[in-house]
């Protein structure tokens, strides 16, 4: 009897015949059960890589959640030196400071006419009286009596008592000349009143 070889499987990579002619039945099992694991494995393969990309996401997506940015804390990370440039510590105030000395005298006596509690209405007293008796001048010197400076002090060394630098700075000057207004007259105007009614103060 001839064996024709009429149907083969594949199993393990060999051709298996059975005693009819046909597919050997144990090999046809075999081969059906190895395509079936191929298939299983492609599909666990597939399965496992889907499910960690999923929990990457997942992961992500925990992470932003859970992440509080805000704006001060970008600008600390990207500029630290503005961030403490920025704050309100006292290491980082600034200060100006303006030597009024450089200034026109009659700015200074200005500034200066709150320290003895006037308003500025009492600068238009005083304007006239200073411009009469030394025309604002720092280093007007009177030959016959000895006054000098913008008040005309008699003499001008009594304006010592306000400072060193009496006859060189219009601050100190102008002080002692208020100072002296105030216990004398009781204000500018009080002076000028007296100026104008004696030409002098």
């Amino acid at each position: 009897m001839a064996v024709v070889a009429t149907g083969f499987a594949v199993g393990s990579g060999a051709l298996s015949l059975s005693a009819n002619g046909g597919p050997d039945p144990s090999t046809t099992r075999l081969a059906d059960l190895g395509t079936a694991a191929a298939g299983t494995s492609a599909l666990s393969f597939d399965a496992a890589a889907q499910t960690e990309a999923e929990a990457d996401v997942a992961a992500a997506e925990v992470d932003r959640t859970q992440a509080v940015v805000t704006r001060s804390d970008s600008r600390a990370k990207a500029d630290p030196l503005k961030k403490d440039t920025l704050s309100l510590g006292s290491k980082n105030t600034m200060a100006r400071t303006e030597d009024l000395s450089d200034e026109d005298p009659r700015i200074i006596a200005q500034a200066l006419l709150s320290e003895f509690g006037w308003s500025q209405d009492q600068f238009g007293c005083l304007d006239p009286l200073w411009e009469r008796e030394s025309h604002w001048n720092v280093y007007a010197d009177n030959p016959n009596s000895s006054a000098y400076g913008i008040p005309q002090a008699l003499p001008g060394s009594k304006m010592s008592s306000a400072g060193a630098d009496w006859a060189t700075n219009p601050i100190t000057q102008i002080r002692w000349g208020l100072g002296y207004i105030e216990d004398r007259y009781g204000s500018p105007c009080g002076a000028w009143g007296h100026s104008q009614g004696h030409g002098w103060y």
